[in-house]
């Protein structure tokens, strides 16, 4: 067998391959692998896993082959049921700023006290 040999299916994916593909491939193998992990800590076996999901094990299994596109409610389903996030999004928070005004007595104009905060 040669050592040089080209590959030509991975050349071709190479030079026309679709980067938004790539990240979705990383995405799917990157949850795959959580779900793995998270199945090995907690014990819980590819069969058991089906039944609690109500799919069958072959299901499972091609989930966990990385090769399945798993829709955001196939996510929250899965995230319930081993009662751990798969994926995190960030929280946006907005920065807040507000006055307080403090009047000690009505013939002086009133003081403002400034405050500011993070706001979901």
């Amino acid at each position: 067998m040669e050592k040089n040999k080209k590959n030509i299916i991975g050349d071709w994916l190479a030079e026309n391959g679709n980067p938004e593909i790539d990240i979705m491939v990383k995405h799917n193998l990157a949850i795959s692998t959580k779900i793995t992990r998270i199945l090995k800590e907690k014990g819980i076996g590819k069969t058991a896993f089906a039944k609690k999901m109500g799919k069958s094990p072959s299901e499972v299994s091609k989930w966990l082959s990385g090769s399945h596109n798993f829709t955001i409610k196939t996510i929250a389903k899965l995230e319930y049921a081993l009662g751990e996030k798969l994926i995190h999004i960030e929280k946006e928070y907005k920065y807040v700023k507000f006055y307080i005004a403090k009047t000690e007595n009505s013939k002086k104009p009133p003081k403002y006290s400034f405050m500011s905060s993070y706001a979901s």
